[in-house]
Order: structure tokens, then C-alpha cells, then sequence
């Protein structure tokens, strides 16, 4: 047979695509995921707090790593993406940022800026602290607002005042810059991945095949239009074949199929690289505790049956965004707080009890790329960020590190800190803290730009430029990468390119006024 569409990934914009294109029941859909199951009884899925676990884990994770980074004394940046229906949505730190209305207007695309944007945000949502002009109440993403409470967050708070900052009421509605508890796709103690919350209400609809299991070895096409993909050497034909792979997966396979050599295909490699600013704790009021093998157990079973305790919490609850400098006419910083010391990996200082922040530069004019070294889709593309690389990045480096020094080190802080642990004292200089930041950062695992709106794919249809039958949408589609996590932007686009591809007209767009910083706002 002949699938009306083909989705090559079931991750996050493949689940919510499925979903918004079978409401047609005439419309036959396939979704292939090369990886598993996202099982309901596998807590390393569903459990917030484990989502340490299936990073760095084969069975959940691709596991990919870069090349060696020239500016990062040729570490290697390891990247994990979900091998799991739902993607990375289903392993990921569950953080819920749209990134600031500003991100779109710089897009340069007309259909794409902010008040068209805004639609499609409030569509797919549904914010239980409360819909508004800016915030969506019937979607199907429930966001569930950090607590945020307790002895080390109310020492946050209060630094960042101190430290000169603001507060705000939602860094997802009229004024993102500042600080809050955050939005997270968790409820009732369950982490709610795109597979979730779309793709499973939807699998009981004729019209919808998902094959798990399944590895797309290349896109078969006839002169320059697409007529299905290939799948253990068979054909699988479809009027449209839909790359939703994210933004290393879906230039691999255009290159692979070699068939838009005269586009930028996996050029303008974006990503938000970050540090762990830690500091030990004089008093026992931080999560820490927790983390110790022999609580698992418990913690274990009062999230299995309770759905409360550590368990229920992805424990990033709050943070916020500022400008580190005047020449910016956004937040350039993203901040989240956490109230333990943690790494991605799970290894963790030796100070019983610790807090730390997150923290990066946000859009870097960094650039990498995405580019096969085989024919075989089976072996990994060649990945260079080129983190460091340039003069913009390097000073935010600097600036981003002296903000997160100066919040730690007010007076709220000094009845609970037992001092930094990392970087450590030792770390002042410049040249010092750069050299600590090549040595030490991670990626917050937001890659995207590979096939950009405008010079690889057609904003108006999200059609690959020269080629038909075939369209890109996740994360590979941004022209700059937004502000913050990319989450919520990939699933915006998938809601707005599933009206695209269906023929519908889009939402009309919303011109809610939104918050600039004033000096710009004067000069515009």
C-alpha cells in the first residue's frame, strides 16, 4: 500500500504531527521510530527524577559525541538523544521554555513572528497556574509550575533581588527576562512526553500505523521527488515522506540521499552549551540526601504508589533569564537553580549537602555542522559545534559566570553556603574561567538549525527547497535557536506545520503586547 505520509521519527514533532494529521480519517499515516517502546511500567521513562538514568544508556539513548572540539582542548561533547518513542521528550529534563517573543521576530520570517507564532504556543498547551492572553488552558500539553519551595529557593529568590535582578510572574508570558519557578511537562508525578500527551490518544484511530524497532536506512526517490523510504531493503511508499529525526538525523538522511547537494544541509549547527556553578551546604535542607543508592527503595515505592516524594519532581523549578550586557537586546543567560549538586551523568560532589546553578550563554554566533562520513545511515554523522569558537561567545562565557558568582554570593545565601566547589576559588581570571569552561562545560542538549526555515526548507509548506514529496519539521528547522530549552518551540512547530501540510489555514495570529527592556524598547 501507499501511506498518505511516512514520518521518519516518532519523536517529539513526530508524535505531535501524527496525532493533528490522523484527526483526518482519510488521511493514512505511518510513523517509523528506530527506537522502543515507551513502555508505561519502565519508571526510568516516567519517573521525573530518574532521568539521570537512560542518559548515557543504550537502550534510551543514541549516544552520540562530537568531534573533537578545537576550542575545548579536543574534549569530545558527548550528546545524548531518546532512542524511545517520544524522543528526547522522553528522557529529557522535563523544562517547559517557549524562549523570548523576541527569538521569533529575529527569525526574519513574516509567518513566522511571534504574534503567529503565539497561536499555535496557547493551542497545544494547557497551563495550570492559568490561561491568559499569552497562556494556553485546553491543549494537550499539561504544564504543572514548579513549587519552588523551601529554604534554598527562598535564598534564590531573594539573591537574585539582591544581586539586582527582578522577578516575574511567568517567563513564558508577557515578560520573560527576570526570575520565577518555571513550567515543566510533568503532572500528578508523571513526566507527560510528547508521546503521552499526543501520540497514545491517538493510536487507537484506524488511520495510524507506529512501528517501533524500525530504522529508516535512507529516503527513496524518483529523479527529485520523494516516493517513500527504505526500511531493511524494502520500499515503504508514501505520497509524502515527513523527516522529523531532529537536527542530526534529518540532514543525515538528506545527505544520504544526495539529492540537495546545492542546499546547506546540516550547516548553521546551533546549541546551548552549560556549567554547573556549585556550592556545598552548612545546613541539611538541600535534596541531596536523596541521591544515596540505599533511598531508592523507598523513594522507589512512594513515587510507584503515591506518585509524590523526590521521585515526582524533575527538581529544576526554577531560574531565570537576564542580560548579561547592554549591547543585548534580550536575555542573553538562562538560569536554572536546582536545590542539590548533580551532574547530567549523576555524579555529584562530596559534600553532603549542595545546591547549584545551570547556566550559558543562550544564542552564541557559534556555528558547526552536521555531515556523513559513510552510505551507511547506520553509522553516526560527523558532529562539530565549534563551541568557544568566536569573540561573542567567549565574553558571554565570562559574563555569564561573574552573574552566577555575584547571585550565590549575596547575603541571602550566607546562613547556607559552605562555599564553591565548582569552579572553585581557584578559578578568577578570564583566561581562567575559560579555560574551566573548555575543560568542564556540557551541552544542554538543544541542538537545532540544520535544515533552516528559509535556506533549506520552505517556510510556507516546510518543504525541502527543489524536492517533492518531502518536508522537515523538528528542531533542524529553526533559523537561530531560540533562548532557552526547545522543547516547547519544536512542539509549536509541529502544530503549526501540521495546518500547513493539511491545507488549513493557519490560526490567526495574536498581537499580545510583550515585554522589552526599556532602552531598547526607546530606540526601536
Amino acid at each position: 500500500m501507499t501511506w498518505d505520509y511516512v514520518i521518519v521519527g516518532g519523536g517529539s514533532a513526530g508524535c505531535a504531527l501524527a496525532a493533528r494529521l490522523t484527526e483526518d480519517a482519510s488521511t493514512r499515516v505511518l510513523v517509523l521510530e528506530a527506537g522502543r517502546p515507551d513502555h508505561l511500567w519502565d519508571p526510568f521513562i516516567h519517573m521525573p527524577a530518574a532521568l539521570s538514568f537512560p542518559i548515557g544508556n543504550p537502550r534510551y539513548d543514541w549516544m552520540y559525541a562530537s568531534e573533537p572540539e578545537p576550542f575545548m582542548h579536543g574534549r569530545r561533547i558527548y550528546h545524548a538523544r531518546g532512542k524511545v518513542l517520544g524522543g528526547s521528550s522522553s528522557i529529557n529534563g522535563m523544562i517547559f521554555q517557549r524562549g523570548n517573543p523576541l527569538d521569533y521576530e529575529r527569525w526574519g520570517i513574516e509567518e513566522w513572528d511571534y504574534a503567529h507564532c503565539l497561536p499555535y504556543f496557547k493551542k497545544m498547551e494547557s497551563c495550570l497556574a492559568g490561561a491568559d492572553e499569552w497562556r494556553g488552558g485546553d491543549g494537550p500539553i499539561v504544564l504543572e509550575r514548579g513549587p519552588a519551595r523551601g529554604p534554598l529557593f527562598d535564598a534564590f529568590f531573594a539573591a537574585v533581588q539582591q544581586a539586582g535582578y527582578a522577578l516575574t510572574d511567568d517567563v513564558n508570558g508577557y515578560r520573560q527576562e527576570g526570575f520565577a519557578p518555571f513550567d515543566r511537562t510533568l503532572h500528578r508525578g508523571r513526566r507527560k512526553s510528547a508521546a503521552r500527551v499526543y501520540l497514545h490518544p491517538a493510536m487507537g484511530r484506524e488511520n495510524l500505523e507506529v512501528r517501533c524497532n524500525t530504522f529508516v536506512g535512507g529516503i527513496v526517490f524518483e529523479g527529485t521527488r520523494a516516493i517513500g523510504v527504505e526500511v531493511e531493503g524494502e520500499t515503504i511508499r508514501a505520497d509524502e515522506v515527513i523527516l522529523c529525526g531532529g537536527a542530526i538525523n534529518s540532514p543525515q538522511l538528506l545527505q544520504l540521499a544526495g539529492v540537495a547537494r546545492d542546499l546547506p544541509v546540516g550547516e548553521n549547527l546551533q546549541d546551548h552549551l552549560e556549567v554547573y556553578v556549585q556550592h556545598a551546604c552548612t545546613q541539611p535542607v538541600s535534596v541531596q540526601p536523596a541521591l544515596k543508592k540505599w533511598r531508592r527503595p523507598e523513594i522507589g515505592a512512594r513515587w510507584l504508589f503515591l506518585r509524590s516524594g523526590p521521585g515526582a519532581s524533575n527538581h529544576f523549578e526554577a531560574g531565570g533569564f537576564v542580560r548579561s550586557n547592554e549591547d543585548v537586546a534580550y536575555p542573553n543567560l538562562m538560569f536554572h537553580f536546582l536545590p542539590l549538586a548533580i551532574r547530567y551523568d549523576g555524579s555529584q560532589p562530596a559534600a553532603k549537602h549542595g545546591y547549584q546553578v545551570h547556566v550559558g550563554p543562550m544564542y552564541s554566533d557559534a556555528r558547526g555542522s552536521v555531515k556523513i562520513v559513510s552510505q551507511d545511515a547506520r553509522v553516526k554523522p560527523s558532529l562539530r559545534f565549534n563551541y568557544l569558537s568566536t569573540a561573542q561567545d567567549r565574553r558571554e562565557w565570562v559574563e555569564a559566570i561573574r552573574v552566577a558568582r555575584s547571585i550565590l554570593g549575596q547575603a541571602a545565601f550566607a546562613s547556607l553556603d559552605g562555599g564553591e566547589v565548582s569552579p572553585g576559588p581557584g578559578v578568577r581570571s578570564d583566561e581562567e574561567v575559560l579555560d574551566w569552561v573548555a575543560r568542564d562545560a556540557e551541552t544542554a542538549l538543544h541542538p537545532s538549525c540544520t535544515c533552516a526555515m528559509g535556506s533549506v526548507v520552505d517556510p510556507a509548506t516546510m518543504r525541502v527547497f527543489g524536492l517533492d514529496g518531502i518536508r522537515v519539521v523538528d528542531a533542524s528547522v529553526f533559523p537561530t535557536v531560540p533562548n532557552g530549552n526547545i522543547y516547547a518551540p519544536v512542539m509549536m512547530v509541529a502544530e503549526k506545520a501540521a495546518d500547513l501540510i493539511r491545507g488549513n489555514t493557519p490560526l490567526d495570529p495574536i498581537r499580545a503586547d510583550f515585554y522589552r527592556h526599556a532602552e531598547r524598547a526607546a530606540s526601536r
